[in-house]
C-alpha cells in the first residue's frame, strides 16, 4: 500500500506530500514548497530515495525547493506542459507580487491529462484539473488524489488571479475528483486532509452540482 507523507512548509504553508512506496523504498516529492533541506533529511530518516519532482502547477510557493533538491538528488522535475514556463518566470508563478524571486530549473518532463508515472510498484495518474491555474494537475495512486490548490477539504482554490477561471476549476472538481470513489483520500495543497464523499456532501462550493 502506497504511503503518503506531508511536510508543511514555507511562509505560505503550502503541503509538500511525499508519494512512498513501501516495497521498493522509492518516492516523488510533489511540490516543493520551501524548506528543501528539511524536505531532503526526511527522506534520509525515512530511508526514502526520490526519483522525480512533480509539481501540480507553478505557482511559487508549490515550487520554492526544486532548485534545492533537483541538483541535491539528481532528479527530474515534471510539470504541466501548460505551466513549465511559470518555473522560470518570477511574474507567471506570482511570486515577484510577493517580495520574493522565486524560480526553479526549467521542467525536464512535461505531461498533460492521461499521463501515468510510477513510484516503485504503483502507477501515478495524472488528471487535469485546470482553473486555479491554466494548467494544473492532480495526481491519483492507488486510492490517494494530491489536489494542488484545485479542491482544498471545505474549499475550493481562488480563481481571481491572472489564467483563473472559476467555470474551468469547477468542471475538473466534477469531471476528475468527483467521479472518484468517496472513500478516496485528498491532499490537498494546502490544510488538512479530505475524502472525495465529504466534499461531495459537505464542501458548500460544490452544492451548486446538486442544485
Amino acid at each position: 500500500m502506497i504511503e503518503v507523507v506531508t511536510l508543511v512548509v514555507g511562509l505560505l504553508q503550502a503541503n509538500c506530500h511525499l508519494i512512498c512506496c513501501p516495497e521498493s523504498r522509492e518516492a516523488v516529492i510533489v511540490d516543493p514548497g520551501d524548506e528543501g533541506e528539511r524536505i531532503a533529511q526526511t527522506l534520509s530518516d525515512l530511508q526514502i530515495k526520490p526519483t522525480l519532482i512533480l509539481n501540480t502547477h507553478g505557482h511559487g510557493d508549490h515550487i520554492g525547493a526544486n532548485g534545492f533538491l533537483k541538483p541535491h538528488f539528481s532528479i527530474p522535475i515534471a510539470i504541466h506542459r501548460e505551466e513549465a514556463h511559470a518555473l522560470t518566470d518570477t511574474e507567471a508563478n506570482f511570486s515577484r507580487y510577493w517580495g520574493e524571486e522565486i524560480l526553479s530549473p526549467p521542467a525536464d518532463v512535461t505531461f498533460t491529462e492521461g499521463d501515468t508515472f510510477t513510484v516503485g510498484n504503483h502507477a501515478i495518474h495524472v488528471r487535469y484539473t485546470p482553473g486555479h491555474s491554466p494548467g494544473g494537475s492532480s495526481f491519483l495512486v492507488d486510492d490517494h488524489l494530491i489536489t494542488g490548490d484545485a479542491l482544498f477539504k471545505m474549499s475550493i482554490g481562488r480563481t481571481d488571479l491572472p489564467g483563473c477561471s472559476l467555470e474551468r476549476l469547477l468542471k475538473g472538481i466534477r469531471e476528475k475528483i468527483l467521479t472518484l470513489p468517496d472513500e478516496t483520500r485528498i491532499y490537498p495543497g494546502h490544510g488538512p486532509n479530505t475524502t472525495v464523499g465529504e466534499e461531495r456532501r459537505n464542501n458548500p462550493f460544490l452544492q451548486v452540482f446538486h442544485e
